[in-house]
C-alpha cells in the first residue's frame, strides 16, 4: 500500500495499534457529525471498514502522523465505497490538532495527481463547522443538488485546480 510523505506528515495504511486512538475518538462528543458517538464494536466497524477500503480497490484511508515524533493525529482518505455516490475525501483529526493545517497537507495533491481524480467531494456534517471551513478554505464548492449517502449531509465539491497537471 502506498505511504505518502510530507515534510511534516507520513501518510500510511492504519495499524491495529491505531484502533485504541480511532475508538476514543469515535466514542467522544467530537464524533457527533459524524454519527457518533459510537461503543468500540461499532468503532471496529467502521475501522475494518477504512483498511478493506484500500484492499478492495475503493480508495485509500491513512493514518496521519507526526513525522517528528510520530504522534496519531488521525486519518485521512480519498474513497468511494459502495454508500458513497461519488468519490470522497474524508478527514478526521483528533482534539488539540486542529488548525495546523495536518488535514489535507499531502492527500489533495495525491487525489490528483496520482489517483488522477478531477474532482471530488466532501461530505459533511452541516452542525461540523469546523469542516465546512476547512472545506471552504480549500476552495471546495457546496454544491445542493449532489446525491448524499446521508440524509441531511452537505456536499462541498472539490475540482482541479486551474493548470494543475494530472
Amino acid at each position: 500500500m502506498t505511504v505518502l510523505q510530507s515534510d511534516r506528515l507520513t501518510l500510511r495504511p492504519h495499524r491495529l495499534s491505531n484502533f485504541d486512538d480511532y475508538a476514543a475518538m469515535l466514542a467522544s462528543e467530537r464524533s457527533v457529525p459524524m454519527g457518533g458517538p459510537v461503543d468500540r464494536g461499532v468503532a471496529w466497524d467502521w475501522f475494518c471498514g477504512d483498511v478493506a477500503a484500500a484492499q478492495f480497490g475503493l480508495g485509500q484511508v491513512w493514518t496521519t502522523e507526526r513525522r517528528a515524533d510520530e504522534t496519531h493525529l488521525g486519518q485521512v482518505g480519498f474513497q468511494q465505497p459502495p454508500s458513497f455516490p461519488k468519490r470522497e475525501l474524508g478527514w478526521m483529526l483528533y482534539a488539540g490538532f486542529e488548525g495546523e493545517g495536518y488535514a489535507l497537507e499531502t492527500a489533495r495533491d495525491y487525489g490528483f495527481s496520482t489517483l488522477d481524480w478531477d474532482q471530488f467531494v466532501g461530505y459533511i456534517d452541516p452542525e461540523n463547522a469546523r469542516s465546512i471551513r476547512l472545506a471552504e478554505a480549500l476552495g471546495e464548492e457546496r454544491d445542493a443538488n449532489a446525491p448524499v449517502p446521508t440524509s441531511g449531509d452537505l456536499v462541498y465539491r472539490h475540482r482541479r485546480p486551474e493548470g494543475q497537471p494530472a
